[in-house]
């Protein structure tokens, strides 16, 4: 090999020259990576050439030839390298080599430390970071926390010996870079600890975490904010890591994360990165949050630094305290009861909303719409208080309370859309008068502040149409259409936008009504079907294509059949724009249009469905992400990966150190590092237009199923493997698309057939074919169904696995083995025991539901809707196995009378409603159940909650119907009419009718 030409090419990569630098970098690529001698160079460079940018780039690219070079290299050279780059790199005054530096010797140890070479390196390296030299122990601690990351388990044995060392670096006198060295192997550590093995370290520690969190607050302290990300990484790290680790530190790890967060005087970015901390706290430990009933602390907290947010806006992209703050509160909300987050807000909100200050009256009412989502029900509940304050501060004096205001209005009606419609006469003309405003005083294209109100209104406006009936849209529409037909014109993309999509919308909700103004919007809208030249433009086109899609449907077929081929034309050619979303939107509008025509749509189905089973059978690249210059303009934002959004932070010394992670002059990397990455799953544009896609397929298999027949083999080859998909958006599409299937070919057996019979055996059994397709769908339902750790997946399976009993019985479930999983998860669901009910993460088993504080049985409303799913499945089995459903019965009876005996009014409620379908199941076979029953029902009767009162007495008719222990009803006989008596006054939730009926 030609050394001097190499190095003089490799100087070429760091030429200010593009032109240069790609011409030396293929050349290197193909001409000399490929030799062993390339490596023995770059080592030499690394190890003494006097150019710092040369010996970085020399150690980034060494690091990635090692695995490919390095046993290749005479073993006679080894040893003089080995120990001239670990001296070199001890001796290294530029942080940024030394790291580089630092990953070459780890890569080089992982491979000869597997082979019984380098035998000394452990002990010269515990060596040099005991020195009595700061730089040596900068290195040495370094080295060890690469190699602990390199090798893992193989440094398991080693464990103690390490603790006890990083036990006196982590409290280093003179430099801050060995305590975070020391922190990060700690982490690492932290990660293959047997916990349950090796009791020992586990408490060594634990006992380390005080001081863990002593370097974090001295980095705080000293505004070192590399340093200070460094080790919110380490506790997000150990934060994923088995629960015993922090769970005798984590109460007082919580206080000081909130703390911090409250602090005004700290810096924002270690303010932001405490918030995200509390954030994933909540994720990964709900449970342990629970019990120690912190989400009224922080929510409050949360509340309190919402003020500061001055004049910005919530939906801003950049990260702040502020916008941190409403995240957490929209969190605690999603996660915990709403005891613990919406009441204690809606208890302290008071003094907010009425300040005479505008930024806390504006904090009130962000905090209030932030919570909306996760609490939607109990909202509810309070809406009769709630909306005259929300309707007040729509009016107040002060613009970005006005805005606030109109924020927590959309988020009240996309949620609450019906029943914030009711209020309607009041919300519609203050809305319609808001927009008016902002147009009127509309200076220009630099008048943000209008703009944003303009996009607001028309957004709030699209949501609360939803909730509106037919008859009453029908009476705004001469004010609402020409208002939002007037934006189509506007020079902002996004206003454009928000009004086509508002007007989508309140065609959707008029239906028939919006006919007499079809024609004319269309004509106004065909523009932006065709447009392409900017990302700008195809986003308005997806805007536009979504919301014909919607007034098709309000108008029927034959008013839009003109413009069904020029319109499936114009999402043909989405297809290859290059614009996910505009595929997604091509999808989307197909399936509206086989709603819409339903057989008619026959003609188009061939391409339709090649389409679509090209993306669903697209390959999805690895995550790809190259962050150079380029990339300056995400740090301090956030991207989403994982389904999780993520603060993108500046490079830190150690990132640019191992720079080859991201940019590889080689292309090539160790093939043993991809575990680091088997956790992370990006969301990409692949799997979210998947996601799409296959919920269209349901659609059109739904509204033409018999011309669909071609398609079900390969449907269901194509689907049923997505049931796994590492994406949960995709994996919901799939289970829901497959039921959907399998009812549609249920549809089309012969009546005889479908008139199912309840009961186990069968008595009368379905055709072979869909024997054979439920049998597939049966056995990927349980598969996935008793693991899976999305709750929102959980729920799409207990619906599907609900409706499609009920409509085609018990032939799903007629497999013994089928019987006894199904019951096994349905019984870990009604005892909060499933996977998704459960801490992410490692769990410890010592911190069951069952022993913890009775206040963490309360069930928060995204819990309680996989329990509430849960019970549906219960009662479709009753009404589908009939009165062999007792012995099913006789396993969820206890859970079911526990739900019945709740606290919450509405868990009663569902488990009293349950128990009557459970009853009317059973028929004559209730009998052996009827004085438990009867015990709970009599003490319900006289329940506080009138719609518990009303299934009360609507089970206890059943029961007397249907129960054969004549005993038991004759000694309950004088009770029961004695207590329903009253209940024939009583007007609420069919208590009377229910009354007169038993």
């Amino acid at each position: 090999m030609d050394t001097k030409k190499f190095v003089q090419l490799f100087g070429e990569i760091l030429a200010p020259d593009t032109a240069r630098v790609k011409a030396a970098t293929a050349t290197l690529k193909s001409e000399y990576y490929t030799l062993p001698e390339s490596l023995t160079v770059l080592l030499q460079l690394l190890v003494s050439n006097e150019s710092l940018p040369l010996r970085q780039l020399a150690a980034t690219q060494a690091r990635s030839l090692v695995p490919k070079h390095w046993k290749a290299l005479p073993d006679g050279q080894k040893p003089q390298i080995r120990q001239h780059i670990l001296q070199r790199t001890l001796e290294e005054e530029q942080q940024l080599v030394r790291h580089g530096a630092a990953r070459v010797i780890t890569a080089i140890a992982k491979i000869d430390l597997s082979g019984g070479d380098w035998p000394d390196l452990f002990d010269t390296l515990v060596q040099a970071a005991g020195s009595e030299t700061p730089r040596h122990r900068e290195v040495g601690t370094y080295i060890l926390f690469t190699t602990i990351e390199a090798l893992e388990e193989d440094m398991a044995a080693k464990i103690p010996q390490l603790l006890e060392l990083f036990g006196k670096t982590i409290n280093d006198p003179q430099s801050a870079e060995v305590k975070i060295n020391s922190m990060l192997a700690l982490s690492r550590i932290a990660i293959l600890l047997d916990t349950e093995e090796d009791e020992a370290s586990l408490k060594t520690i634990q006992e380390l975490i005080p001081q863990m969190v002593a370097v974090l607050k001295a980095a705080i302290d000293a505004s070192d904010e590399d340093r200070t990300t460094q080790c919110f990484e380490v506790f997000q790290t150990l934060l994923g890591c088995d629960s015993v680790v922090l769970n005798k530190h984590f109460k007082d790890l919580l206080q000081f994360m909130t703390n911090i967060a409250a602090n005004t005087e700290a810096e924002e970015d270690a303010r932001t990165q405490a918030l995200s901390f509390l954030m994933q706290c909540v994720r990964f430990r709900k449970l342990k949050m629970q019990g120690l009933r912190v989400g009224e602390q922080l929510t409050l907290k949360c509340l309190e630094i919402v003020t500061e947010m001055g004049d910005a806006d919530a939906d801003d992209e950049d990260i702040t305290t502020g916008r941190s703050a409403l995240a957490l509160i929209d969190v605690l909300a999603e996660n915990l009861p709403p005891s613990q987050v919406v009441v204690p807000l809606l208890q302290n909100l008071g003094p907010y909303v009425n300040s005479p200050d505008p930024d806390r009256r504006k904090a009130g009412i962000l905090a209030l719409g932030t919570c909306v989502e996760g609490a939607p029900d109990f909202i509810n509940t309070q809406l009769h208080e709630i909306f005259p304050l929300v309707l007040r501060l729509f009016q107040d004096p002060e613009d970005k309370v006005r805005r606030a205001a109109l924020d927590a209005i959309m988020r009240l009606a996309e949620d609450l859309a019906e029943d914030l419609g009711k209020e309607h006469e009041k919300l519609m003309p203050a809305l319609v008068k808001h927009l008016d405003t902002a147009m009127k005083q509309l200076a220009g294209p630099e008048d943000t502040k209008n703009m944003d109100t303009i996009k607001a209104s028309c957004n709030a406006i699209d949501a609360l149409v939803d909730g509106l009936d037919e008859d009453v849209l029908q009476g705004y529409l001469s004010e609402l259409v020409p208002r939002m037909s007037k934006l189509f014109t506007h020079p902002d993309f996004k206003i454009k936008a928000a009004a086509i999509g508002a007007l989508g919308a309140i065609a959707a909700s008029s239906k028939q009504a919006f006919t007499p103004y079809f024609e004319q919007v269309m004509t106004a809208l065909s523009e932006y079907v065709q447009i392409k030249d900017s990302e700008e433009e195809l986003d308005l086109r997806c805007t536009t294509c979504d919301a014909m899609g919607a007034m098709a449907l309000a108008v029927g077929g034959e008013p839009f059949q003109r413009y069904v081929r020029p319109l499936m034309q114009a999402t043909e050619e989405g297809l290859h724009l290059d614009h996910p979303k505009l595929r997604e939107t091509s999808f989307l509008f197909w399936g509206n249009m086989a709603k819409v025509y339903k057989n008619g749509f026959k003609p188009f189905l061939e391409g339709v469905i090649k389409a679509i089973f090209e993306s669903l059978e697209s390959e999805e690249s690895d995550l790809d992400v190259e962050l150079g210059e380029e990339a300056a303009d995400l740090v301090g934002k956030e991207v989403t990966i994982g389904g999780r959004k993520v603060k993108v932070s500046a490079f830190t010394d150690d990132e640019l150190a191992a720079a080859d992670e991201i940019e590889d002059l080689d292309g090539m990397e160790d093939d043993d590092d991809d575990s680091d990455w088997a956790d992370l799953q990006a969301v990409t544009a692949v799997a979210q237009e998947k996601e799409i896609a296959v919920e269209v397929v349901g659609d059109i298999v739904t509204h033409l199923t018999r011309d669909y027949i071609p398609y079900i083999e390969k449907t269901v080859e194509i689907i049923l493997p997505m049931t796994e998909h590492a994406y949960e958006g995709v994996r919901r599409g799939a289970i829901g698309t497959l039921y959907r299937l399998y009812a549609a070919v249920w549809g089309l057996q012969p009546d005889e057939i479908q008139k199912w019979k309840p009961g186990l055996p069968l008595q009368q059994k379905p055709t072979d074919e869909v024997v054979k397709l439920g049998e597939v769908i049966a056995t990927a339902t349980l598969a996935i169904w008793n693991d899976e750790e999305d709750r929102a997946t959980v729920t799409e399976i207990n619906r599907n696995l609900a409706a499609t009993l009920k409509l085609t019985g018990p032939s799903l479930v007629s497999n013994p083995a089928t019987m006894t999983s199904l019951s096994q998860t349905v019984l870990s669901l009604l005892n909060k025991q499933h996977t998704c009910q459960l801490d992410m993460g490692p769990f410890d088993s010592n911190s069951s539901p069952d022993d913890l504080d009775p206040g963490v049985i309360e069930s928060s409303e995204y819990d309680w809707l996989v329990i509430d799913t849960a019970l549906d499945v219960i009662v479709s089995l009753a009404q589908v196995l009939g009165p062999t459903f007792s012995e099913f019965y006789k396993l969820v009876e206890k859970s079911i009378l526990r739900f019945a005996s709740s606290s919450e009014s509405y868990e009663r409620a569902t488990a009293v409603g349950v128990l009557a379908e459970c009853i009317r199941g059973m028929d004559s076979a209730v009998t052996p159940y009827t004085s438990s029953l009867f015990k709970i029902l009599m003490h319900r009767l006289q329940d506080e909650d009138a719609g518990v009162k009303s299934n009360a007495v609507f089970a206890i008719g059943l029961l007397v119907a249907n129960s054969e222990d004549e005993r038991e009803i004759g000694k309950n006989f004088n009770n029961i009419m004695a207590k329903l008596e009253p209940l024939l006054g009583e007007e609420e939730a069919r208590t009377k009718d229910n009354a007169a009926g038993c």
